[in-house]
């Protein structure tokens, strides 16, 4: 870690923040999770059954209109477990999947080299997937896949209509189609669509109970119920089936409750943030934002950015952004804005002002 991130690390832990969340402590964080516990009554799980993991699994499952749901560790093991089931129905270890999947960079080549995945790019880029990129990929495929949002494209979200075509288009060639629905919760006010009609459009469907939802960690799947039996089989061979995943779970219901309905407003929000920022010189990706996280660039160095960075925290006690990076086009700065309940807060154009002051 550079001198530069140590210092923003130090002045950030007692400073405002306004995107994302505000730092939690541990204890503070779990006496949160007891107190709902307390409150609800919740119980234990053993070994993934019963207890808050099967309360969580039969909401979860409802909410998307899947039959069943199968709480894992982590979203990695969900969706590797998820794909490999999918492949073994289908006697194909090829997966279409866009090449900026999480699957891909973020996940040191699990799929493949754990599992034995084949993978094939539905999409390169700043793409959303169709039907036509489907029907690209010839011989036969395991499964199909996609990140709703694509989340290192800006959060970009697919048209109504292409997910629709698309989904159809699986169908008709017979093709398993998966969804890397990590963010799902916070994708739906773009369409205009409720949780269970985007449900209706996949197989199965990964969800997550951290991004957005603010637990503490843990992941979902929602599919069919045979396929349930297979993935907590595989759950079980990856090391998964652990003795509780009670706290796991209790952040889960707890975010279901606290945040599920505030997606739209943060969306809005967002979005206004996105028009003061291009008014004051910083462009945004998508222009405007699918859901509450997208990525802002301005010209400059990451050096000398981060730098007015740190000491606009240190001197004002307000963390304006994240770190900003060199981004893919020489002689600009890119970082990722998420903009949750201390940045709805406040005033776009203010938030934007201060942006543009460490930017400037």
């Amino acid at each position: 870690m550079s001198e530069l991130q140590d210092r923003f690390r130090a002045a950030s832990a007692t400073a405002e923040t306004i995107f994302w969340r505000p730092p939690s402590t541990p204890a503070a964080m779990l006496a949160e999770l007891a107190a709902y516990a307390e409150e609800h009554e919740v119980e234990w799980d053993r070994y993934g059954e019963r207890g808050a993991v099967a309360q969580l699994e039969t909401e979860v499952a409802k909410l998307l209109g899947k039959p069943a749901a199968v709480m894992f560790p982590s979203g990695i093991m969900a969706q590797q477990a998820a794909l490999r089931a999918w492949c073994d129905r289908s006697a194909s270890r090829r997966v279409a999947l866009p090449d900026l999947s999480h699957l891909v960079h973020h996940e040191q080549d699990g799929p493949r080299r754990v599992l034995g995945l084949e993978l094939e790019w539905l999409t390169t880029g700043r793409e959303t997937a169709t039907a036509e990129s489907l029907a690209a990929i010839g011989g036969r495929l395991g499964a199909v896949m996609v990140e709703l949002p694509l989340r290192d494209a800006g959060c970009l979200l697919p048209s109504w209509d292409d997910l629709v075509g698309l989904s159809e288009a699986a169908r008709e060639r017979g093709v398993p189609f998966h969804a890397d629905g990590a963010r799902i919760w916070e994708s739906v006010p773009h369409w205009g669509k409720d949780l269970a009609e985007v449900g209706a459009l996949v197989d199965s469907m990964y969800v997550s109970l951290y991004k957005g939802l603010g637990g503490t960690s843990g992941a979902l799947v929602v599919c069919p119920e045979d396929l349930a039996g297979e993935l907590r089989s595989w759950r079980t061979r990856m090391g998964g089936t652990v003795f509780s995943m009670t706290a796991a779970a209790i952040g889960g219901l707890k975010g279901l409750r606290e945040h599920l309905g505030r997606f739209a407003g943060y969306r809005s929000w967002a979005i206004a943030l996105a028009g003061e920022l291009r008014e004051r010189g910083i462009r945004t990706f998508p222009e405007e934002p699918h859901i509450a996280t997208f990525l802002a660039y301005a010209p400059g160095e990451a050096d000398e950015v981060n730098e007015r960075l740190v000491a606009y925290v240190e001197e004002h006690g307000i963390v304006p952004s994240g770190m900003w990076s060199a981004s893919e086009v020489p002689g600009w700065v890119v970082t990722e804005l998420t903009c949750y309940d201390s940045a709805a807060d406040r005033d776009p154009a203010d938030v934007a002002e201060q942006i543009a002051a460490v930017v400037a």
